[in-house]
This record gives structure tokens, C-alpha cells and sequence, in this order.
């Protein structure tokens, strides 16, 4: 079905009044298009190749119920919880957070930490653990990664160093990324909360500093923002474990959308190396401080 189409069957509006189609973005689970009507303009969101496999839309739908009219998330219009379409209204003059930029990154941890506070609270998990191995049961074919067996089992191995009780979890992004925060005046807006679940609040700082392809200084700037430079040796070495884990779940999803005929290049490659980089940074963590008890 053409766009115009689609636009109008779901606001209910006459096809000949929707003007100025034009793609607006090509993410990574998602197509989105930019269109004018009557003066004002929306963004209609079409799940991309696979997708139906990799989301459950009424999660997403029961997401945007919980955070609706609470100047947390994207304006919705229009939300179908079977096909994944959504029309929400465009912010004029917005931008999204540069991850190289201080400033925008130091807003970015306020909102995010502010955000968990609030103990927002859904009916669905976001298993981390569950999705590594959903995702690597979607393959079609053998993976690129020679290693793959040892570097998850090294990643599972990591558990034993996550100390959080579910009593913790609250609704979590799990995709707060640079490229979702909106900078509208003085607000920013949390886009796209289709990954989002119940989980530990600080995984969203790990998938931020993943997707930002950060090192380990910038990871660590990143987690002092967040606690306004509070937090205990504890807490930091488990967010290096969850960049780990964050890094081969999307490398796991990168591969399934590789096997779809679609490629992420420097993306994929770059979430995998994360998970056996930071699987040696918690291994050298855990022996220097074994050593320092020791001492």
C-alpha cells in the first residue's frame, strides 16, 4: 500500500489534503517519513525487514499508554499494535543529542536518571539474557564470528558479577540512545520505546555508551554524569559487565538482520568487539582488586 494510503486510512483524512511525503530517517528497525496536513506536520513510522520477529508491539502500545501526556516520550496520533505503525507529531526546530558534545550528554544522563526515579512500572521484562539467546535462535545461517561460542559463554559467565534485585527493576528504555533524546527548547523528549521493559535502571546508561561507540574513559565520564560522580566500584564494574552483554545482544540482532539481506558494517562489528573488550576489562577489575584485599 502507498504511503498517502496508509496516512490516510488510519487519521481518517482524505488522501488529496496529505502533502509533502519525504523520508525523514532510515533507522535500524524502522523506516520512518515526514508529511504535511493542514499546517501541521507528523512522522509515520513503518517497521522495517524482520521486525514482526524481534518486537511485540503491544509491549511498545502499553509502554505509550503508561507515559502519555506525562512530557516523557514522542507525541503519539496514531499507534496500531498489530502492524507497528505510528504517527506522531514532528517537533519543529529539534535535535537529537550529540554523544560528542558535554553538554548534551551531561542533559541527557539528568533526564534519563530522573526518568528511573519516577519507578515507572509495566507488565513485561526485558530479558536480557533471554534476548541473546532469541535473537541467536532466529539465525538462518552460521555466524560470521569464529569465537562466538566462547565469547558468549564468557558473557553468561558474567552473571556472577550483576548484584541486582528484580525489586530494583523499573521501566527502562533499553534503546537510550544519543539518537533518541530530543532536544525540544528546553525539554528533551525520549523517542522510539519499542525495546522498552521492565529492567535495572542502569543498563540504559551501557546501551547509550555502546551505541556512542565510546571508550572506556568516555564510558566512565558517562557514568559519573549519571551519578553526578557518586557511584561505588560495585555498581561501575556491573555497568562494564552490561556493556559486554549489551554488545553481543545487538550483535546477536545484527546478525539476524544480516542474514535478512541487511547490513550495519561498522555498527555490528563494533557491538561484538564491545562484548570481548569488556569482557576483559571486568576480568582485569576482578583480579586488580582481589589483588588490593590481598594487600
Amino acid at each position: 500500500m502507498e504511503l498517502s494510503n496508509i496516512i490516510s486510512n488510519v487519521m481518517q483524512i482524505p488522501k488529496a489534503k496529505i502533502g509533502n511525503i519525504s523520508v525523514l530517517k532510515k533507522g535500524m528497525t524502522n523506516q520512518s517519513f515526514l508529511f504535511s496536513y493542514e499546517n501541521e506536520q507528523y512522522i509515520l513510522r513503518i517497521p522495517g525487514v524482520g521486525t514482526e520477529v524481534l518486537l511485540d508491539r503491544k509491549y511498545e502500545a502499553e509502554v505509550y499508554s503508561l507515559l502519555e501526556n506525562k512530557g516523557i516520550c514522542d507525541h503519539i496520533i496514531y499507534f496500531d499494535a498489530d502492524t507497528g505503525y505510528k504517527i506522531s507529531k514532528y517537533y519543529r526546530n529539534a535535535y537529537v543529542c550529540d554523544p560528542q558534545k558535554e553538554d548534551d550528554v551531561k542533559r541527557c544522563m539528568v533526564f534519563l536518571r530522573n526518568f528511573h526515579q519516577k519507578k515507572f512500572y509495566v507488565s513485561h521484562v526485558f530479558d536480557l539474557w533471554e534476548r541473546i539467546n532469541y535473537y541467536e535462535s532466529l539465525w538462518t545461517e552460521k555466524t560470521i564470528y569464529a569465537d562466538y561460542e566462547a565469547v558468549k559463554r564468557g558473557v553468561f559467565q558474567l552473571r556472577d558479577y550483576i548484584t541486582v534485585d528484580k525489586s530494583e527493576f523499573c521501566l527502562c528504555h533499553i534503546d537510550a540512545v544519543p539518537d533518541n533524546f530530543l532536544f525540544v527548547g528546553n525539554n528533551i523528549h525520549l523517542i522510539d520505546w519499542e525495546y522498552a521493559g521492565m529492567q535495572d535502571p542502569h543498563v540504559d546508561i551501557a546501551m547509550f555508551g555502546i551505541y556512542s561507540f565510546y571508550n572506556r574513559e568516555q564510558i566512565d565520564n558517562l557514568i559519573d554524569f549519571y551519578f553526578q560522580g557518586k557511584c561505588s566500584d560495585a555498581v561501575r564494574l556491573k555497568i562494564y559487565c552490561y556493556v559486554a552483554i549489551c554488545g553481543l545482544l545487538w550483535s546477536n540482532w545484527c546478525e539476524y538482520k544480516r542474514m535478512c539481506g541487511v547490513e550495519f558494517g561498522e555498527y555490528a562489528f563494533r557491538q561484538y568487539q564491545y562484548a570481548k573488550d569488556y569482557l576483559k576489562t571486568v576480568e582485569a577489575e576482578v583480579e586488580k582488586r582481589k589483588i588490593q584485599i590481598n594487600e
